[in-house]
């Protein structure tokens, strides 16, 4: 069950764009499995890509694409991950660029390919080629929630968001959607997240506002501390109806990165929202740190904790261990005298200890709460960091160990 999220809704069409999907059969019969997005002629494109040196297919041949061309159509399938299978992966990831193209009319170079489901199984590349023409024939401005929905595996919402901003010399939208839920630490992006514009953007400030965006969203949420081999976040402006947006400095360059933020924040939360097996939404802030890289570092000690995160599922107020993740963090020079902890507002630990006048009863109260903040003060300077998380549940182990079967 969802910690406090709605499945995607009343997503807004953006101009230049077109999704269609279809039932490939990739690993489940009689569901949406694949997904075809068009972007009209002259978009341009940001995107980020998984740091692991395991990448998928996948992620090679859409980064190889990407540096040749702009491109005209995404194509996405769930299901199968097509990693960990060597040259034949990555020609079965070309064969269904070059099947794309045949039936669009345009270059494979202009085709980005995206999987995600099981690593080390191979492609059933004739499956995602007898399903395309039903996904090509199907392209509509309006299929952005059914296509939120072709791209999950072990989601229970599909998750999309849309913004709209209004700018004197017109309005510009915003659309996107994600899938994840486990297997997330993304360390650029999340498990797969398509977003797109109307406002008409070169490609280097498209890149620029994505590689922003990300990185104060989905880099920064975890539910186990995995990075994905097939992670990718791809922002599309088409230019089909938005303003012209050119300048870094100016009011339509910061509309745009606030609506893109927006987006991506949210669909970042989702992600943790629907986190496999998840009961708790849970916010981890660290204040007054030197840099903002030892604020991070004290906020993953904790978000990674199985001790802390199993405490949190089971409503047990057991602050030891976040002090002792905390001091694990690998902060130099800790004084622990000026370390302060506080969950849901309640005071925990004043000067590295115990607070005076905070009881059991009071912790127990804010970890039954389904949303929770731990919130962390080194006193040690100006900085701050934000991470977001889950708890860790019986059903995450299930999840995970009937994953392949």
């Amino acid at each position: 069950m969802a910690v406090n999220l709605e499945a995607a809704r009343d997503l807004l069409p953006v101009a230049g764009v077109r999704l269609g999907v279809a039932q490939a059969g990739i690993k489940h019969a009689g569901r949406d499995d694949l997904l075809l997005m068009e972007a009209a002629a002259g978009s341009t494109s940001g995107a980020v890509f998984t740091r692991n040196a395991f990448c998928a297919a996948p992620v090679v041949v859409a980064r190889r694409h990407r540096e040749a061309t702009e491109p005209r159509f995404l194509l996405v399938n769930s299901g199968n991950a097509n990693a960990g299978n060597g040259p034949s992966g990555l020609e079965n990831t070309l064969r269904t660029c070059r099947a794309v193209a045949a039936l669009a009319g345009c270059a494979p170079e202009a085709v980005l390919p995206f999987s995600t489901g099981v690593i080390g199984q191979p492609l059933p590349v004739d499956r995602v080629e007898a399903a395309l023409p039903e996904a090509l024939a199907g392209l509509e401005t309006d299929g952005w929630e059914r296509a939120a929905r072709a791209i999950m595996t072990t989601d229970t919402l599909a998750k999309g968001r849309s913004v709209r901003r209004t700018l004197p010399e017109g309005s510009l939208t915003v659309t996107g959607i994600a899938k994840g839920a486990g297997m997330i630490r993304p360390d650029m992006a999340t498990m797969l997240a398509f977003l797109a514009t109307d406002a008409r953007v070169p490609r280097d400030l498209l890149q620029r506002c994505l590689a922003e965006a990300v990185e104060g969203s989905f880099n920064r949420i975890t539910v186990d501390g995995d990075t994905s081999t097939n992670d990718a976040c791809v922002l599309i402006a088409t230019g089909a109806g938005g303003p012209v947006i050119e300048n870094p400095s100016g009011a339509g360059y910061a509309a745009l990165r606030e609506a893109v933020g927006e987006v991506c924040t949210h669909l970042a939360q989702a992600i943790i929202r629907d986190a496999e097996g998840a009961t708790k939404f849970v916010t981890v802030t660290v204040q007054e740190g030197a840099t903002e890289a030892e604020c991070l570092a004290v906020a993953y000690a904790i978000a990674h904790s199985p001790l802390v995160k199993t405490a949190l599922f089971a409503s047990d107020p057991n602050w030891g261990r976040i002090l002792a993740a905390v001091g694990r963090a690998g902060i130099e020079a800790l004084e622990i005298d000026r370390v302060g902890i506080a969950v849901n507002g309640i005071p925990i630990v004043t000067g590295g200890g115990r607070s005076a006048h905070y009881s059991e009863a009071q912790g127990q109260a804010a970890v039954r709460e389904a949303e929770v903040t731990i919130q962390v003060a080194l006193g040690r300077g100006a900085c701050s960091a934000t991470v977001w998380t889950s708890d860790l549940s019986y059903e995450y182990v299930r999840i995970n160990a009937e994953y392949r079967t």
